[in-house]
């Protein structure tokens, strides 16, 4: 089945596929983002809130005491360092960028706590600017369908993706790729039974790849 075919197939069982993380602004979006990792966004929107109706910009976040923040949002993973990230990044925004959340890789990527992925986010989400962010979603479903090998590492995967796939279908297959390893294709116990790939999908070989490097790692 050819990637394009695959991705109208998933937007058939999710057709409503989009970003979940809860921001009115880009700044928000950024700051979620940034909170996510490691993290479920369900996990992220229980904070978010909160969060956002205290510090709803770079201006009043970048004032804000990060152990004060911590607290808000000790329920999420790694919640110390990501406080003091998104208190430096806000900083950042606002000495920088005069508070607005800049567009391009490199601006994105020399803020504190924002790597590729986070990047590839929000122009995509943020701007509308055809990206492709790779999670953990998006490359388990890449290398089960493959359209990544099983030792491809994420900048792999992208690579990879962003040259099988339309340029015009980056923003919306990397939501499909998402929906489906979240709720369909997930890491334990998928769907197989309901699948319509599981003719070719490459999941044992996958999770062979997986155990074996993660031996090598021990």
């Amino acid at each position: 089945m050819k990637p394009e075919e695959i991705l109208d197939q998933i937007e058939i069982l999710f057709p409503n596929a989009q970003c979940e993380l809860l921001h009115q602004t880009p700044f928000q979006l950024l700051v979620a983002v940034v909170l996510s990792a490691q993290t479920t966004d369900a996990a992220v929107n229980k904070v978010t809130p909160a969060l956002f109706e205290r510090w709803p910009d770079a201006r009043s976040l970048m004032q804000a005491d990060p152990r004060e923040v911590g607290e808000v949002i000790r329920s999420i993973g790694l919640y110390p360092t990501k406080s003091k990230n998104i208190v430096a990044l806000s900083a950042k925004l606002v000495e920088e960028f005069d508070g607005e959340v800049p567009s391009t890789f490199k601006e994105l990527q020399s803020l504190p706590g924002v790597g590729r992925k986070t990047a590839n986010v929000v122009r995509s989400v943020a701007f509308d600017i055809p990206s492709f962010a790779v999670d953990t979603h998006v490359e388990r479903v890449s290398k089960r369908l493959g359209l990544a090998k099983p030792e491809d590492d994420p900048l792999k995967v992208e690579e990879k993706l962003r040259r099988k796939l339309p340029r015009d279908r980056w923003n919306q297959a990397h939501h499909d790729l998402i929906f489906f390893g979240r709720y369909f294709c997930t890491a334990r116990n998928p769907k197989c039974k309901e699948c319509p790939f599981v003719s070719f999908c490459k999941k044992e070989r996958v999770d062979a790849a997986k155990a074996a490097a993660k031996e090598k790692k021990s």
